[in-house]
């Protein structure tokens, strides 16, 4: 007759079991949450089929398989959490290759709310940013760059108080720059730039982490706004902006500042000219009538560009240019300068200036001697009043005719 196991010992050994496979890691509940599950298959669902090439990342989403446990070639493009309880597995990133896919992206891109980057760059996405990507609290990175978006920046995007980086250039987004943008205090990189959007800026002081902000190649007009003293590059270049550059005066952190092809007018101030860690300064094809530089023999900013080309400075050619110790490319062609090349251009030409172009403008009398001299630098003095022999290669082209050299040009 078999023993039977006394019933103590029977559930002192149950009892043990059980609290071994309580404190065991559940690996039946960790898949992956059902609605992400289903939020991708909307994505996928939402491309043509025809632009998913059998190397893409879209192709390697089997459905057959769980998303966040797939391994090898399957569910390219994705990233999940690795939960340390029985809770279910999500997405948090969505990166997918540069393939050209054509197509929307789906509202229940919303329902990932766990997800902290989405990169769709350089495919055919379009139709509108869908509105429920306010409901993604957690993203930090957002690049929708080189699509076919149109319509607004959803109005909703100020929930996104996590959002480091957005970047949805080279798309065919319009409307207007939501007031309510500088509640994203933790942006440091936004790029808006060859979209149609249009309107006047607001103050943007909030994004005070802001160090990138490119809004170039758009609509928007008006005076410059208050902007983040954190900034280091600016690219407000081809919009309609008007007024002054009073508002730059005070961003010490700027190195790079691109407001060319604006309606910018008035003065390019000292305090402009004067920001130490300008490297580069274009502000080129406005309607600026005055170019104020100081003597900078001392520790000068450290600018080494500046294109001020196509505006209406007036006046002889600033002498101070030649103390700023890191200038290399100056350009200061099609403007209406009077007077003689002064001679301490002469030694620059045949040292540090590398670029050099003045052409366009009413210059007169003879060159500094070492403008003849064997020299590297590129340029031009075309269409001036110089004596420009045409054996210097800054001559070549030729100077404006008698009659243009006369009356209001004539150098005082």
């Amino acid at each position: 007759m078999a023993r039977v196991m006394p019933t103590k010992v029977f559930f002192l050994l149950y009892s043990t079991l059980t609290i071994i496979l309580c404190l065991m890691p559940s690996q039946m509940n960790s898949s992956t949450l059902e609605a992400d599950t289903q939020a991708l298959l909307e994505i996928k669902l939402a491309i043509d089929p025809n632009s998913v090439s059998p190397s893409s990342y879209l192709n390697s989403w089997d459905f057959t398989v769980d998303p966040c446990e797939s391994t090898g070639s399957q569910f390219l493009g994705i990233l999940c959490n690795l939960p340390l309880d029985n809770s279910s597995s999500r997405v948090t990133a969505l990166d997918l290759d540069s393939i050209g896919y054509d197509g929307f992206l789906t509202p229940s891109i919303g329902n990932l709310t766990e997800l902290t980057m989405i990169n769709l760059d350089k495919n055919k996405f379009r139709g509108p940013i869908p509105q429920t990507i306010s409901n993604l609290r957690k993203l930090t990175r957002l690049t929708l760059s080189d699509n076919f978006f149109t319509g607004p920046i959803p109005l909703g995007i100020s929930a996104l108080k996590n959002l480091q980086h957005i970047d949805v250039s080279f798309n065919r987004l319009s409307g207007s720059l939501p007031s309510n943008i500088s509640a994203l205090r933790s942006l440091t990189f936004m790029s808006l730039s060859n979209n149609a959007f249009s309107g006047r800026l607001p103050d943007l002081t909030g994004l005070w982490q802001l160090q990138t902000l490119d809004l170039s190649i758009n609509q928007f007009y008006g005076d410059i706004p208050n902007l983040p003293i954190s900034l280091r590059k600016i690219y407000f270049n081809h919009n309609i902006l008007s007024g002054h550059l009073t508002p730059l005066k005070g961003l010490k952190r700027l190195k790079w500042l691109d407001v060319s092809d604006n309606r910018l007018s008035g003065a390019i101030s000292k305090d402009i000219m004067s920001l130490k860690g300008v490297v580069h300064l274009n502000v080129s094809y406005n309607r600026f009538t005055t170019l104020e530089v100081i003597n900078y023999s001392l520790e000068g900013p450290m600018l080494q560009v500046l294109e001020a080309q196509g505006n209406h400075l007036k006046g002889h050619l600033p002498v101070n240019l030649v103390t700023l110790q890191n200038l290399t490319n100056v350009n200061l062609a099609n403007n209406e300068f009077t007077g003689i090349i002064p001679n301490e251009y002469g030694a620059k030409v045949i040292t540090s200036w590398r670029r050099l172009y003045l052409d366009h403008n009413f210059l007169q009398g003879k060159l500094p001697q070492e403008f003849g001299l064997k020299t590297n630098i590129r340029g031009s003095l075309a269409n001036n009043c110089l004596q420009c022999p045409p054996n210097i290669v800054l001559c070549h082209g030729a100077q404006r005719p008698a009659t243009e050299c006369v009356g209001n040009h004539q150098a005082p």
